[in-house]
């Protein structure tokens, strides 16, 4: 006999598998419940930029769709024009050959993240991954069933890898090792060396190194930042996970690709199937066009971000108390904490209430930037500059 209606909804909570009983989506719901009332914030705590997606991506899109592309995609792992434009364009950007089968398309840089993670982690394992870090990173490893494990990179005027203790947080018991490089929120990003390190690391070990690297076009001192493709070979335990959202202005498309070694494509088809079914052939379209002719708009973005961090970090270095990091390398952030302030979400309701601007505070992001606030400049750049003029204004 079921409950009372009372305790009915109690009843099924407490049905659920333990890893979802404690999950929460914890953000900056409340912020945002009282920017709606103030009215007339300029919101820049989302990871998004303010571009609408260019018209040539989208009218790829709609051809697909006009040609009658609403079936199934016969291969799980994606259709072919989109596996073949991502094999060119990798093998292109890193200077080594990363044929179709290292590929899986999928329905967002998240699913790639989950389906990296799903095919590693086991109850009872755990995932170290460096930190300050996306809160998705920390929940999708408790979600499975692993155990998430953070280290924090060390800040001393600029973030920095300690190599030496990150590996000796590894144990017997650890799967991969995870990072993004650039960094959401520092904008940190890993050195060809430290790259290297990782790789030795792993071919030591066995340990599996899965680089989220979704940034890696928004990077400031070349084309693309360091990445583990760059040195990786086939069967090694490297895995890249990539996203149209950023360098291509595709956030609400929801799609992404994993990079891996082909000896587990099988595997990965197979996951695919199972949990997502694959993404839509129309979408896949989009994204063709952005890969084959969106390089001029990779470089409109970037420049987009360099000149909004580039305002941030001169307007923000005129209000007593704000301590600037090192310029970081890539990313779409300006991450700075206020002297004295150990806890951003004060700051942040401050700001909010008395300049109009919305950030993102730092605990999101683990208990090492606490202190800090998230501020994303990927918008156009009288936006910016108006939301800095404000918060100048109002803490001076």
């Amino acid at each position: 006999m079921l409950p009372q209606s009372s305790s009915s909804a109690r009843y099924a909570f407490d049905g659920v598998r333990a890893q979802i009983r404690d999950l929460h989506t914890e953000n900056i719901a409340n912020l945002a419940v009282r920017a709606r009332e103030l009215g007339d914030v300029i919101a820049l705590w989302y990871g998004e930029g303010d571009m609408v997606t260019p018209a040539f991506i989208r009218d790829a899109a709609k051809a697909a769709f006009d040609e009658g592309l609403t079936f199934y995609v016969p291969n799980m792992r994606g259709h072919g024009p989109l596996n073949e434009a991502l094999s060119d364009y990798q093998t292109r950007l890193h200077g080594r050959s990363i044929p179709i089968a290292r590929t899986t398309v999928t329905p967002g840089g998240m699913q790639a993240l989950y389906l990296a993670l799903e095919l590693l982690v086991d109850t009872g394992t755990n995932v170290v991954y460096v930190a300050p870090q996306w809160p998705n990173i920390h929940n999708a490893i408790h979600l499975i069933g692993g155990e998430p494990r953070p280290f924090s990179l060390d800040f001393k005027g600029d973030w920095h890898l300690d190599l030496d203790r990150l590996f000796a947080t590894c144990d017997a018991r650890t799967r991969a090792i995870f990072l993004s490089t650039p960094s959401n929120p520092t904008g940190w990003t890993a050195s060809a060396e430290e790259m290297q390190a990782l790789l030795d690391f792993s071919r030591r070990t066995g340990i599996w190194i899965i680089s989220d690297e979704v940034y890696g076009r928004l990077y400031f001192d070349g084309n693309v930042a360091p990445s583990i493709l760059q040195i990786a070979e086939d069967g090694d335990r490297v895995l890249s996970v990539n996203s149209f959202s950023k360098a291509w202005a595709m956030t609400g498309w929801r799609i992404g690709w994993l990079t891996h070694p082909s000896g587990v494509a099988d595997q990965l088809g197979a996951m695919t199937q199972y949990i997502n079914s694959g993404t839509a052939a129309p979408i896949q379209a989009g994204a063709v066009a952005a890969i084959r002719q969106g390089e001029p708009l990779v470089e409109e973005i970037r420049q987009r971000i360099r000149t909004g961090l580039d305002l941030a970090y001169e307007r923000l270095a005129q209000i007593p108390g704000v301590i600037l990091p090192t310029k970081p390398r890539g990313g779409m952030y300006a991450f700075f904490a206020m002297d004295g302030e150990s806890d951003a979400r004060r700051a942040c309701a401050r700001i909010l209430e008395t300049a109009r601007v919305g950030l993102a505070p730092g605990h999101l992001f683990g208990s090492s930037a606490t202190a800090f606030l998230r501020m994303c400049v990927c918008r156009e750049r009288d936006q910016i500059a108006t939301a800095l003029d404000r918060m100048v204004a109002a803490m001076n």
